[in-house]
């Protein structure tokens, strides 16, 4: 399927794994159950490189700066937003998001997760959990996008 790519807004996803292979989930604030669980992700600037976008999604999301980069997405990730869907001002004019995913290794003590970091606060609990878990958490509209991510970084997990 070919897709118009300036018909989706650029953004980054990030999967943070721990030593043990276990990847950070982080229940979105403001947001009901039970699809309300997801990975760190978020727009790129103008200009900005995908990589250091990443880095500043994960640290404005979870406060973590002690991250080495351990794989990212060959392509973009594309996903459509539902009809119902209003979302943000950044979204108005696009049919959905297109990503490309990061895969990070957590090099720094889990106390350094603070999910205050940023002043618009995008999770209010985070926790450990498995790769393929993300799949049963997500909203449904992003599952195929995920399991694209989880296809593409299982190799890293537990």
């Amino acid at each position: 399927m070919t897709r118009d790519i300036n018909a989706y807004r650029p953004n980054v996803g990030v999967v943070l794994f721990n030593a043990e292979g276990k990847v950070w989930l982080g229940r979105r604030a403001h947001t009901p159950a039970p699809y309300n669980w997801q990975f760190p992700q978020g727009g790129v600037d103008d200009g900005e490189d995908l990589e250091a976008a990443a880095r500043r999604e994960l640290r404005e999301e979870t406060g973590v700066t002690s991250a080495e980069l351990l794989a990212r997405t060959d392509t973009w990730v594309f996903y459509d937003f539902p009809d119902h869907m209003q979302g943000p001002k950044a979204w108005r004019g696009f049919k959905g998001q297109r990503q490309m995913w990061f895969a990070f290794r957590l090099t720094g003590p889990d106390s350094e997760i603070d999910l205050f970091a940023d002043d618009e606060v995008e999770f209010e609990e985070w926790r450990w959990g498995d790769l393929g878990e993300a799949l049963d958490l997500i909203v449904p509209f992003k599952r195929e996008a995920y399991e694209g991510v989880v296809e593409a970084f299982k190799h890293l997990a537990s």
